[in-house]
Parts: structure tokens; sequence; C-alpha cells
């Protein structure tokens, strides 16, 4: 029996070609950058893995004009966290993805496609998110709440990780690299 393992991405963009000038990506044409995304996906990925996607694989109403350019060549068993460009119902990306949800915790991390504010984040060890392609994100300094007042010898100090193409090299990432960056 083959070994599953899971991997994170978000922020493709696939046929978004203004996004290479947004973000300056390295590509000199949609193509390339839409070819080289799904080789480096499918370096990494194996068709047994499961693949979280943290939102803005494309741009609205593009997903069904890539389903079989590209959808369909990307390894594994995709599922989808909801991005910012994902403006479809849910109902609608389940023809595409076996599962659509708004976040995700897995060891004890939080998966979303906006990071979460830092006091929001309670008891999950890391925020690995997307929505900031190639900025880390740190939010200014917030102390914890202690029987109603704000501990400033306590600051919040859960990891954000960007798992945005642009901070990967364009490839997912798998949940073993993610366990590292949360601290082990």
């Amino acid at each position: 029996m083959e070994m599953v393992e899971i991997w994170y991405a978000s922020d493709h963009h696939f046929d978004h070609a203004k996004i290479i000038e947004y973000q300056t990506r390295p590509f000199s044409s949609l193509e390339e950058m839409n070819e080289t995304m799904i080789a480096r996906w499918n370096e990494v990925v194996k068709p047994q893995d499961h693949v979280w996607h943290l939102g803005d694989l494309t741009t609205h109403r593009k997903i069904h004009t890539i389903k079989y350019r590209i959808l369909d060549r990307l390894n594994g068993h995709k599922r989808l966290l909801m991005g910012n460009h994902d403006l479809d119902t849910c109902e609608h990306y389940l023809e595409f993805f076996e599962k659509v949800q708004a976040s995700h915790v897995h060891d004890n991390m939080l998966f979303t496609h906006i990071p979460v504010h830092p006091e929001s984040l309670g008891r999950f060890r890391a925020n690995v998110h997307g929505h900031t392609h190639g900025n880390s994100y740190k939010p200014a300094t917030r102390y914890k709440w202690v029987n109603g007042v704000q501990d400033k010898t306590r600051p919040y100090d859960t990891p954000y990780i960007n798992c945005c193409v642009e901070a990967c090299d364009y490839r997912p990432i798998s949940l073993e690299e993610l366990r590292v960056k949360a601290g082990g």
C-alpha cells in the first residue's frame, strides 16, 4: 500500500495574467506560469496524496475554463478552503473538489485563506494561511488577556506560516514541513 501524504498550497491564480505583474512572478507569459506551476505541483504530489488548496486556485468564474487544461492534470485528491476570489457557492466548487470548507484543523494547526487575528487563535500552535502572496504576515504585538486585563508580559507567539505559491517556490508544501515550521 502506497503512503498517502498531505500537502497544502495557496493562491495559484491559474489563468490570471495580471497576477504575474501584480506579484512580480518570474514568468514571461501566462502559459509559462500555468505549466511551471502544474509541473512543480506534480513533482511533489502523487496521485494518491491529498492536497488542501487554501483558496484562489484561479479567479472567479474561471474554474470551468481550467478544469480540463489544468485542474484535471494536477495530481492528488483536491480539497478547497474558500478564498476571497472563490466567489461561487460551496455546491458549485464540489463539482471540482472532494471537500469545500471555510477552514480546516489538522495537528492542532488552523488552516485558513486569510490570516486569523492572533487573539482568535487560542489553542492552535500555528495558523497556516494564504492570501498574502510573497509577504509574510506579522501582526502588531498583541498581548494575552488574563482576568480581563492585557498582560504585557505575555505576547501572542503563535506562528503564521504562509503557503502561498510565491513563498513556496510555486509548489505545495508538505504537512511534515509545516509541522517543523510550527515548532515540531
